[in-house]
């Protein structure tokens, strides 16, 4: 897979490190006991079709990116500066 980043151009997946979904989480409270915790920690959805993943250009600019791809087939829709998201209030 290659990933067009916004400011090196096209890269090897292998030069960005994998986070997660792009999409905010609702932290626990300090105090939400166990079982909340344990649900934020280790439970995601894993679905088959079109997310908004971030990503980190570890090997290159530094800059984190949020990627629209399909999961079936990796095929990328677009590529974003996750802070242009920030400040535009997306």
């Amino acid at each position: 897979m290659r990933i067009n980043c916004p400011n090196c151009g096209e890269r090897d997946r292998r030069e960005f490190y994998y986070v997660g979904d792009a999409v905010a989480m609702d932290r626990p409270a300090p105090e939400a006991g166990e079982a909340a915790w344990d649900d934020y920690v280790h439970n995601r959805d894993n679905p088959a079709g079109v997310t908004r993943d971030l990503w980190y250009h570890e090997s290159g600019c530094s800059a984190w990116l949020v990627v629209t791809r399909d999961t079936r087939t990796h095929a990328i829709e677009k590529v974003e500066l996750a802070q242009a998201i920030k400040e535009a209030g997306a």
